[in-house]
């Protein structure tokens, strides 16, 4: 706890505000950076391509929601984290359903 009674998560530091924000930034263009050149130089096959940019979304999501949303693992942001998974979760279920019946429907008319 600081001086004003927030958490050191939640404290108003703009050294480390600024810091954050561009380690998170530095981080974001060379995650982007990799996707671009995995997918321009092609230097996996197909298969490991799609894995390779599916990690690296991955932890562009994660640098995201920790550097730029300020979103971490503190108590006082387990709320927001869940509401977060919890609307990932939906999307995923919504996205992933359609593309089964989309694939299903596919097959069945071959």
């Amino acid at each position: 706890m600081n001086r004003n009674g927030l958490p050191e998560s939640e404290a108003e530091d703009p050294q480390r505000e600024f810091r954050d924000y561009c380690i998170g930034g530095v981080l974001a263009l060379i995650l982007t950076a990799l996707a671009f050149g995995a997918v321009a130089w092609s230097v996996f096959g197909s298969w490991q391509r799609l894995i390779a940019l599916t990690l690296l979304a991955g932890l562009q999501v994660v640098v995201h929601f920790r550097y730029f949303l300020h979103i971490d693992l503190y108590k006082s942001h387990r709320d927001e984290l869940q509401l977060i998974l919890f609307t990932s979760l939906i999307l995923f279920l919504m996205a992933g359903g359609t593309i089964w019946i989309l694939w299903n429907l596919h097959f069945r008319m071959l």
